[in-house]
């Protein structure tokens, strides 16, 4: 009867360790059931997991693998697997999977142990965590210095509402973002990506920007401010709000446009995007004039906002057509995910205001990107303390992969 051994190796890597100890296996026709390797600071960690013939208490591919270790200057250790633990390991394949994100300016002891707690406590294991954020020199310092590691998580959680508070109340204590999501084949194939513009692509309402210049600065960024509270419905809110700015010159808009703020990270995550073939796309409750700025300054496919009716060279103080508020920036999504023959998983909506949750709710990926309370508290993901190119993150990127793109 055959038997099952875990072989592990650990020392310093080297090229060609895999293959002189693969050759080994080959000699001896050795099955292979599962291997992973990882390296960490030039030290390596290769594990194999193999089926033996019952030969003798030692089989010689044992004594070899072993000669071949301490050649290279590797600690072996083998141990041996039961049957029933092999099968009950491979009975628990098909459990459900997550990817847990963890995003924060350095990586310390703090974070790592407040992730292993909840996850431990939640009934969810960890297989795997995977840098993915770029090597951090000691020598020099980098104000824009970040973290960013990624855990492959095996098991159901107990509770999702009481994991998913669990780790908003870890990422409030410890000032960083995480985030959970199902690890299944939409999350590594989106393909749409829907922004917010005001106070998402930009880090500014314009609606307050044009009321400033009308002298009706403050009564219209109260409004604005209860709005995306969600204290105000949002189409009365921006009706009123277009109507202080009746009698506005044209060419403001185009002052106004010239000095919009980009928010940081927006050039990375859309060049970035277009390297790899999504769609991107603006719904606004502000302004098409400035979505269509934006678009050809970002590079964004399709645009979608609200349209201040002009006559004379001014504002009339009136909009044409239908509002673009919350539901209707939720329909635009699934009404594009269809356009562009893909799912609503495949999709990514990102904004902060309350009008945005309802697009935050249908896309397959909704993040709340430097969100007003109410919407931090709704969002399944949060981003707080990055720019943009932070979510590149959470469809899975490295910053070497990023570079490459």
């Amino acid at each position: 009867m055959s038997e099952v051994i875990l072989i592990n190796l650990t020392g310093p890597d080297r090229r060609g360790i895999t293959r002189d100890v693969s050759a080994i296996l080959a000699q001896h026709d050795v099955r292979v059931l599962d291997i992973g390797q990882a390296v960490i600071h030039d030290t390596l960690t290769l594990g194999i997991l193999v089926e033996l013939p019952a030969e003798s208490e030692s089989h010689p591919v044992l004594k070899d693998v072993l000669f071949k270790a301490h050649e290279l200057d590797l600690q072996a250790r083998f141990t041996p697997v039961g049957l029933e633990d092999y099968e009950r390991w491979v009975s628990a394949q098909g459990q459900p999977r997550h990817i847990m994100t963890l995003i924060a300016n350095r990586l310390t002891g703090r974070h790592l142990a407040g992730l292993g707690d909840i996850a431990t406590r939640h009934g969810l294991n960890i297989d795997n965590i995977t840098r993915l954020s770029g090597r951090v020199s000691l020598a020099t310092e980098n104000e824009e210095s970040r973290s960013c590691v990624e855990l492959s998580l095996r098991g159901t959680p107990d509770d999702a509402s009481a994991l998913r508070g669990d780790l908003l109340a870890l990422a409030q204590e410890l000032e960083v973002d995480i985030a959970f999501q199902v690890d299944d084949v939409y999350r590594r194939n989106r393909r749409l990506v829907a922004f917010d513009m005001d106070s998402t692509l930009i880090q500014t309402e314009v609606i307050d920007e044009l009321a400033a210049e009308a002298g009706v600065g403050d009564q219209v960024s109260a409004i604005t401010e209860a709005a995306m509270n969600g204290e105000l419905d949002f189409s009365e809110s921006l009706e009123r709000r277009v109507a202080l700015l009746e009698g506005l010159d044209v060419s403001v808009l185009e002052v106004v446009a010239e000095r919009l703020p980009i928010t940081p990270g927006a050039d990375r995550l859309i060049r970035t995007l277009r390297s790899l073939d999504y769609r991107t796309v603006i719904l606004s409750g502000g302004f098409t004039f400035f979505g269509k700025w934006l678009q050809k300054r970002l590079g964004i496919d399709y645009v979608f906002a609200n349209e201040l009716e002009i006559v004379d060279g001014r504002l009339t103080g009136k909009l044409v057509g239908e509002i673009v508020d919350g539901a209707r920036k939720a329909t635009l999504l699934r009404e594009l995910a269809e356009r562009e023959n893909l799912r609503l998983e495949q999709t990514i909506a990102v904004g902060d205001g309350a009008n945005d949750l309802p697009m935050l709710d249908a896309a397959g990926l909704g993040i709340a990107f430097h969100a007003k309370p109410k919407v931090r508290a709704s969002a399944e993901q949060v981003i707080s303390n990055l720019g943009l190119d932070g979510i590149l993150y959470l469809i899975g990127m490295s910053d070497r992969e990023v570079q490459q793109a």
